[in-house]
């Protein structure tokens, strides 16, 4: 049945009103266990005194949120800003040779940040990498590319060569990790365009310029090279109406998620909770599935602030980048959940999409995510916790696959063909429910701890059943139904676009 099927008003301003009421009411329960919680010793760590204006101690237990904020903040300011005032002075002047500006500014800021050592690390992969491709062999490419990654994320050549950068601060081992981990990825990239180009090849300092573009070298996005080289390479640079507007309003949208997550966190105490399991037992039902996905929708937002900020400053530079990751609130299948944009397009157009093609024959689909997903989990570190998280969300992506097949067949077919539209998207989000907390179950592994996440799955599932597991998969639903009826109106849209662009 198409994505147009309509559902009549009234239901669902039914599906809205309770799924407002049932948030608001989980939200409660999260509020009250943080107000009760707030002087616990075990969250000493993890609660800190903030803003003296609320009178309430603030949660920082995110590593990552508070570094930008605090010991990162003025290095990403001075970086940053340096970056965007030499390449408008360079597109004003010479926009023809801004990519090498980009370049040059970019290694100077690694090599004053990092020292010298790891710049040559980085560009002795760079070179090993470059070389590569110019036997172009995929297979090899593929090979060398996935070796150089092993190197930085598996023991004891992780260690090998970070000890070779000398000095001590905060922040050494993320910009390192970060920086190599992109860089690998960047070239793998490089190296799989060269080999699909049909004349010539492409320069070491092409490589160069894309991989030291500042705004992406630590913490991506990551663009695919055809797709860099072909933007960097336009000398006409204008922009298109209202853009500026855009990058403005989007500039201090951002400013405005920043301070609001950060009065969140002076009120629900959803990062520090889960790590003392016997307090978090004796939450209800409804907090607790409240709590778990709370922690999912926080860890996009932190994605789509920083990616957003990145993107920001490519735009001053007159490149489309990545866009930020898809509101997890709108997710329901597992084909589209995804945290990182640039890392899903790259891993879609180089290994998902290459194995799986169209994505209708169970077998490649199987090779495809199998591929994808043990790259993915070299890419974040081999472990333990790795390892479920990729092997859940693996069966969770072929499982889809399976369902949709096993429901084409008769005489399933036949009885869906017989409903109205209507009914097959209501028994559609039926199915979308209950796959909505498999992916949240699925991931909040990565995010919290194996435990939570089983404590989870044991009171959702076992103690809460019948009661809250039925009660809170009909919440669900209705939540999947507005998502329904958004991609309704969106195609629509879309639909009469495209017929005004052909008149």
């Amino acid at each position: 049945m198409g994505v147009k099927a309509k559902l009549p008003s009234y239901e669902l301003g039914f599906y809205a009103l309770t799924l407002t009421c049932a948030v608001v009411y989980s939200g409660s329960g999260i509020f009250e266990a943080s107000r009760d919680s707030m002087n616990r010793k075990t969250f000493r760590d993890g609660i800190k005194p903030g803003w003296h204006y609320f009178g309430r101690k603030m949660d920082v237990a995110d590593f990552e949120w508070v570094m930008w904020f605090t010991s990162f903040r003025n290095f990403i300011i001075f970086a940053l800003s340096g970056h965007v005032l030499f390449a408008k002075i360079c597109s004003m002047i010479m926009p023809q040779h801004r990519a090498v500006v980009y370049m040059l500014y970019g290694l100077l800021a690694v090599l004053g940040s990092m020292g010298l050592v790891y710049l040559m690390i980085i560009l002795s992969h760079c070179i090993i990498l470059y070389s590569v491709s110019l036997v172009k062999q995929k297979w090899l490419c593929h090979v060398a590319g996935l070796c150089c990654l092993a190197s930085f994320k598996v023991e004891p050549f992780s260690s090998w060569q970070s000890g070779f950068v000398t000095g001590a601060f905060d922040l050494q081992d993320v910009l390192f990790y970060g920086g190599s981990g992109f860089t690998i990825m960047r070239c793998i990239s490089f190296a799989l365009e060269s080999c699909e180009r049909k004349e010539g090849i492409y320069s070491i300092f092409d490589l160069l310029k894309y991989n030291f573009y500042l705004p992406f070298f630590f913490f991506g996005p990551i663009m695919t090279f055809d797709q860099f080289y072909a933007q960097v390479s336009t000398q006409e640079l204008r922009r298109k109406d209202d853009e500026m507007r855009k990058i403005r309003v989007q500039a201090l949208l951002h400013v405005g998620v920043i301070v609001a997550v950060d009065i969140f966190f002076h009120f629900f105490y959803i990062l520090t909770l889960p790590s003392d399991l016997k307090f978090v037992n004796r939450l209800s039902d409804w907090s607790l599935a409240g709590l778990a996905y709370s922690n999912l929708v926080y860890d996009w937002v932190k994605a789509a602030v920083m990616f957003g900020v990145i993107n920001t400053i490519a735009r001053l530079d007159h490149l489309d980048p990545p866009q930020p990751p898809k509101c997890i609130t709108m997710l329901y299948v597992f084909a589209e959940t995804h945290f990182d944009r640039g890392i899903n397009d790259w891993l879609c157009k180089y290994v998902y999409d290459h194995i799986g093609e169209n994505h209708d024959n169970v077998v490649k689909e199987l090779m495809a995510t199998i591929s994808t997903f043990a790259i993915t989990t070299l890419w974040l570190g081999p472990c333990e916790i790795v390892y479920v998280w990729s092997i859940f969300n693996c069966f969770g992506l072929n499982f889809e696959l399976w369902v949709q097949k096993f429901f084409q067949r008769e005489p399933f077919a036949k009885m869906e063909a017989k409903m109205s539209e209507a009914m097959s998207r209501r028994i559609r989000a039926v199915f979308g429910a209950a796959n909505f907390w498999a992916i949240v179950l699925y991931n909040i592994l990565a995010l919290n701890s194996l435990e939570f996440a089983l404590l989870v799955t044991k009171r959702l599932l076992l103690i809460g059943f019948p009661v809250s597991t039925l009660s809170i998969w009909f919440i669900t639903y209705c939540g999947v139904q507005l998502i329904k009826e958004r991609e309704r109106v969106l195609a629509i849209e879309e639909e009469k676009h495209d017929k005004a662009k052909k008149e």
